[in-house]
């Protein structure tokens, strides 16, 4: 599989990144009683288009039938996630449903989510290649607590796309609403101020 999806990322940066997010995904699962196998696949998997143009990840999903929000042709970045699902089941033969949720949930989150699919968004979003002043505090809490880790990490993320004046996708505002991140949380975030 690593060679696939080498040869098919064709990249070594965004490859390694999928190679830590694969070995994340894998702890995270273990220290919570989750199928590691599982984990490590979604990761391994969980960016197959992610360097997809943005006329291309239009095109292939598209193509194959994928419902397009007015916010993916925004942004069509966000395609990568359930093209890349699509991916995976065609190029790599996966067809366990609770993978190709965790990859296609793992940009943008979404107000349902498995186990599964909060241990890759989360390893993808705290992987050790990335680097920003709270990681260190929201792995260790990921190891303890996953439901409170992604409730920060979503925090984290819309304090992110505040401070660059970008638009969150409608699914990470649901997920932030699910996770517990309060009305009042977003609009202090929104104003710069938290």
């Amino acid at each position: 599989m690593c060679r696939g999806v080498r040869a098919h990322i064709g990249q070594q940066h965004r490859f390694a990144h999928t190679v830590r997010v694969a070995r994340f995904a894998d702890s995270l699962a273990q220290a919570h009683q989750q199928n590691a196998e599982r984990a490590r696949v979604a990761g391994m998997l969980h960016d197959l288009a992610r360097l997809y143009p943005p006329r291309v990840l239009l095109l292939e999903s598209q193509a194959r039938g994928l419902i397009i929000t007015e916010f993916e042709r925004r942004y069509p970045v966000v395609l990568h996630a359930p093209l890349g699902a699509e991916l995976a089941r065609e190029l790599f033969s996966v067809n366990d449903e609770a993978v190709l949720s965790a990859i296609r949930k793992h940009t943008v989150a979404a107000a349902n989510m498995s186990m599964l699919d909060c241990i890759v968004y989360l390893a993808d979003g705290l992987e050790p290649g990335r680097d920003f002043p709270e990681r260190s505090a929201l792995v260790e809490l990921a190891f303890r607590d996953l439901r409170s880790a992604m409730r920060l990490t979503i925090v984290s993320s819309l304090r992110y796309l505040a401070a660059r004046s970008l638009t969150p996708a409608p699914q990470t505002l649901a997920a932030a609403e699910a996770f517990g991140v309060s009305v009042r949380d977003q609009e202090v975030i929104a104003a710069g101020t938290a």
